[in-house]
C-alpha cells in the first residue's frame, strides 16, 4: 500500500526520493505513530516534503489516494480497540462519549460500521440505514445523527459525527502571495554562505566519534567553531509617504533579515537616495550620514538591498533639486549608479504589487538604472531576488 502512495505521490510532481521514503518505513517499522491516519499524515509530510511550498500540493496528493474509506481493505479497520478507547477517553466531550454508548458502545458502532462496509454495494442518499448523505444513518455524511461516523467530505455544520475518517489540513504556499515573517525567512536563506569563525563552541560528532574509536573505546570530546552565514548585507529602507501602505511587510521583512544576517546594516532614505542616509527616523534631520561614506566604508563584498515603492515624481530621480525635501545638487539616479557601481550584487524589492509596476513611470526609471533587478515582495520575487544576490 505505501509503494503505491510513494509512487502516487511521484505521479503528483512531487519529488519523493527514495531514501525519504525508507525513512517513513523505518519510522512506521519503529512504531513512531499510533495507527491513526492523522498522524501518519503529520509523519509522511515531515518525511517526505522537502520544501514548504509543497505542502499544499501534497495535501491534495494525499487526500485523493486515501479518499473514500468504503475502497479500502477492510483489514483497514483493524485497529486495537484499547487503542480506540483511550483516544475516546482523551479526546471527546462528555455529551460525545454519553451518544457513543447509546449506540451500545464504540465496539458496536465500528463493528456496524464494518458489517455496512460489507453488505452495501452502491451509493445511498436520505435513509436511516446505509452508509450515503443527507440521512439519519450512523455513518455517511451530511445528515444528521446524534452518535455518527463521517465518511469523506467536510462537516455539513452539524458537528455531530464522533469519529472523522479523511481530516486533511490544506494550508497554501503560493508563489504569488505577499510574505510574512516566517515566509520570508524561508526565502532569505536561499543567500547563504556559511563558514567556521569564533572560539570552539560545537560538538564535532564526528570527530569525536573517530577519536574516541582510536582510543579503544575511551570518549574523547572533539569541539570546532560554529558556523555563522558571512554573507553581508547593506540593506537601503525607503520610508514615508506612499511607504505608509507598506509599514507592516517592511517590518516583517526587516524582523526576518535581522534573524538570518549576522552582518547587516541598514540606513534610511526618503523616495530616491541622494547624498545623505540616516540610521533614526526621530533624529533625520540631526544625525545623517553622508552616502560618500557609506560607499567607502562597506566593502564591495556586501549584498546590496534596496526596499521601496519607486513611487515618486520622475523629476525626483532625474533632476538636481527633484527631492521634495530639500534642495539635492546632484540628481538621485547618480546617486543609484555610484551605490551599484561599487556594490554589483544588488537588487531592489518592491512591495507594489507587479501588476501596476508599468503604471508608474517612476517604477520604470528605477528599473532602467537599476538594469531590471526589481522585484516584487513575493515568495517567487525574493528567491528570485536572493539568487540574483547569490550569483
Amino acid at each position: 500500500m505505501l509503494i503505491d502512495f510513494f509512487l502516487h505521490l511521484r505521479n503528483s510532481k512531487l519529488s519523493v526520493s527514495i531514501k525519504e521514503y525508507l525513512m517513513l518505513l523505518e519510522a512506521m517499522k519503529q512504531h513512531v505513530i499510533g495507527p491513526s491516519i492523522d498522524e501518519f499524515y503529520f509523519l509522511s509530510r515531515a518525511a517526505l516534503v522537502k520544501d514548504e511550498r509543497n505542502f499544499d500540493k501534497f495535501d491534495k496528493a494525499f487526500g485523493l489516494y486515501f479518499k473514500g474509506v468504503i475502497e479500502l481493505p477492510t483489514d483497514a479497520f483493524d485497529v486495537p480497540m484499547d487503542w480506540l478507547k483511550r483516544l475516546t477517553q482523551r479526546e471527546f466531550t462528555a455529551e460525545e462519549k454519553a451518544a457513543i454508548e447509546a449506540m451500545g458502545g464504540l465496539e458496536k458502532l465500528m463493528e456496524r460500521l464494518k458489517e455496512l462496509l460489507e453488505e452495501q454495494k452502491k451509493r445511498h442518499e436520505g435513509g436511516n440505514k446505509w452508509i450515503g448523505t443527507n440521512g439519519t444513518s450512523p455513518f455517511g455524511n451530511g445528515g444528521f445523527n446524534p452518535e455518527g461516523v463521517r465518511i469523506g467530505g467536510p462537516s455539513s455544520g452539524n458537528r455531530t459525527a464522533v469519529k472523522v475518517w479523511e481530516q486533511r489540513a490544506y494550508r497554501d504556499y503560493d508563489d504569488q502571495v505577499e510574505l510574512g515573517t516566517r515566509n520570508i525567512k524561508v526565502a532569505l536563506r536561499r543567500l547563504r554562505k556559511f563558514a567556521r569563525e569564533g572560539a570552539e563552541d560545537e560538538l564535532d560528532l564526528d570527530s569525536t566519534i573517530e577519536n574516541t574509536a582510536r582510543n579503544a573505546g575511551y570518549l574523547d570530546i572533539k569541539m570546532r567553531p560554529e558556523r555563522h552565514n558571512t554573507i553581508k548585507v547593506l540593506m537601503l529602507l525607503d520610508v514615508g509617504g506612499t511607504m505608509d501602505d507598506h509599514i507592516k511587510m517592511v517590518e516583517e521583512f526587516f524582523s526576518a533579515a535581522k534573524t538570518e544576517f549576522k552582518h547587516l546594516e541598514f540606513y534610511y532614505f526618503h523616495n530616491c537616495v541622494y547624498d545623505h542616509l540616516w540610521k533614526n527616523n526621530r533624529r533625520r534631520h540631526a544625525e545623517r550620514f553622508a552616502t560618500w561614506d557609506i560607499i567607502r566604508k562597506y566593502n564591495a563584498d556586501y549584498r546590496l538591498i534596496f526596499v521601496g515603492d519607486a513611487t515618486m515624481s520622475p523629476y525626483e530621480i532625474l533632476q538636481p533639486g527633484g527631492s521634495v525635501e530639500y534642495n539635492n545638487e546632484e540628481a538621485g539616479a547618480i546617486w543609484l549608479r555610484r551605490l551599484v557601481e561599487r556594490f554589483p550584487k544588488f537588487a531592489w524589492l518592491n512591495p507594489e504589487p507587479e501588476g501596476v509596476w508599468e503604471y508608474r513611470q517612476s517604477v520604470s526609471v528605477i528599473k532602467q538604472v537599476l538594469q531590471n533587478r526589481m522585484y516584487p515582495v513575493t515568495l517567487q520575487g525574493l528567491e528570485r531576488a536572493m539568487r540574483e544576490l547569490a550569483k
